[in-house]
């Protein structure tokens, strides 16, 4: 994002998408051929009969070369078990269908035309950085995404999307006001991609909001396999003025493992070089198989949406894991799209029980979150309620209602909380530079 923001058309559907068999002819001429290629059903174990059950759709990124996201829809089918093991959502069923969004823009089509062939009543829990494939068809059927990893501008501008956090400008632009006191220059390495390209204007709004200067800008390929010339560029930007010491914020999802390795070897040179990233591209596992305590993380400041895995808020997800998912080790309750995936989750179930015994489709789940409807997730976050024109609507987010963020610390090799509760970065995205 080098310019201002692209901002979607406010339209609102108002197609209603009942649930009830006697309709889902019409989704599947809606949907044209079957796209099943890539996508899993999983029905449900007890609840509401066949014609009665709630369908939803959770996609995610597997077995790519690029950034996966496995434990999100593998989630998303565990907690379906155990909500239908306790007799559903008001006695009917809820049914998962899950799909291989393959970080591709084409696959992401599909799947959004999967959940309208499937008649889904929403999109739970998801993550994709094509917003621009499946929205359009999102919004044409109606069905609404909720809680979305928080990747792309659209999930902050479409009036279907209903996002739990506050993405990555949340989280870039906490990052950016903490390291501002800590650091000397910041050197920000990120994917060169349409998303990556939104990540500079995030951190330099926190930097900013502490009167520091913008950070450097090391753009890496996004399927690289190797970051040598990357990581020399950005220790050698971050130690630019030699009486402060620098910081290196690599946020590259996945490969940001890959990037501290090289990170570990050239580094011997620069000593005095900190490092700070954000959940998603660092967690407990990427610091246990990187050292530890002796690893490139140690000291390092992370940025989150929710409180650390260790955090009791969390016992009710975890419960649900050891229930129904103790073996699948796709299922890391650390993983902030696990975590995205249970607080969306928690939405739904919040917006079904209030529907109760009306029709539950997808105009309906839309209708009662646009109806001031005020959600309560345990603590995992502020109390969640959509309203169109937000706070932070004059900067191209008007869909942005979580700004609270975690900051942690890597102490003794392990993630901890690097202060109490949550910081608000509503003042500072007010200030990016869009």
């Amino acid at each position: 994002m080098t310019g201002r923001l692209r901002v979607r058309s406010t339209f609102l559907p108002t197609l209603t998408r009942p649930v009830r068999a006697g309709v889902r002819g019409a989704a599947v001429l809606v949907a044209g051929a079957s796209l099943a290629v890539g996508c899993g059903i999983i029905p449900g174990v007890t609840g509401g009969d066949g014609d009665d059950r709630i369908t939803v759709m959770t996609w995610a990124p597997e077995n790519t070369n690029l950034t996966n996201k496995p434990g999100m829809p593998a989630f998303a089918r565990a907690y379906a078990r155990w909500v239908n093991s306790h007799g559903g959502i008001g006695g009917r069923e809820l049914h998962v269908v899950t799909c291989n969004e393959r970080n591709d823009s084409v696959a992401a089509a599909k799947c959004a035309r999967q959940a309208v062939k499937e008649n889904a009543v929403a999109v739970v829990g998801s993550y994709s950085q094509h917003a621009n494939s499946f929205f359009p068809i999102l919004e044409s059927a109606g069905i609404p995404y909720i809680g979305g990893y928080g990747l792309t501008d659209d999930e902050f501008t479409s009036p279907l999307s209903y996002p739990v956090n506050g993405g990555q400008p949340a989280l870039l632009a906490a990052l950016g006001q903490e390291l501002a006191d800590r650091c000397g220059p910041v050197t920000l390495v990120r994917p060169d991609s349409i998303a990556g390209d939104e990540l500079p204007v995030m951190i330099n709004a926190g930097l900013k909001a502490r009167g520091h200067s913008a950070a450097d800008d090391v753009r890496a390929p996004e399927d690289a396999t190797e970051f040598s010339g990357q990581t020399t560029r950005a220790l050698e930007e971050a130690t630019a003025d030699p009486e402060r010491k620098g910081c290196v914020v690599p946020a590259l999802g996945d490969r940001t493992g890959t990037f501290m390795d090289s990170f570990r070897r050239t580094r011997e040179e620069y000593p005095e070089v900190r490092t700070g990233t954000v959940l998603g591209s660092v967690d407990q596992t990427a610091i246990d198989a990187s050292g530890g305590k002796s690893g490139p993380y140690e000291g390092s400041y992370v940025a989150g949406w929710y409180p650390v895995e260790t955090d009791p808020r969390w016992d009710r997800m975890k419960n649900v894991i050891r229930q129904q998912a103790f073996t699948d080790t796709r299922i890391d309750p650390a993983d902030a799209g696990v975590q995205t995936t249970w607080i969306a989750f928690t939405v739904l179930k919040a917006v079904l029980e209030k529907i109760g015994d009306g029709e539950a489709s997808a105009d309906t789940v839309r209708r009662t979150l646009d109806d001031g409807m005020r959600i309560d997730t345990g603590g995992l976050t502020p109390t969640l309620r959509w309203r169109f024109q937000d706070r932070l609507a004059s900067v191209g987010f008007p869909r942005l209602i979580n700004t609270d963020v975690t900051l942690q610390v890597v102490r003794e090799g392990r993630l901890v909380a690097a202060r109490e509760g949550f910081v608000d970065m509503t003042k500072a995205l007010q200030g990016a530079d869009v």
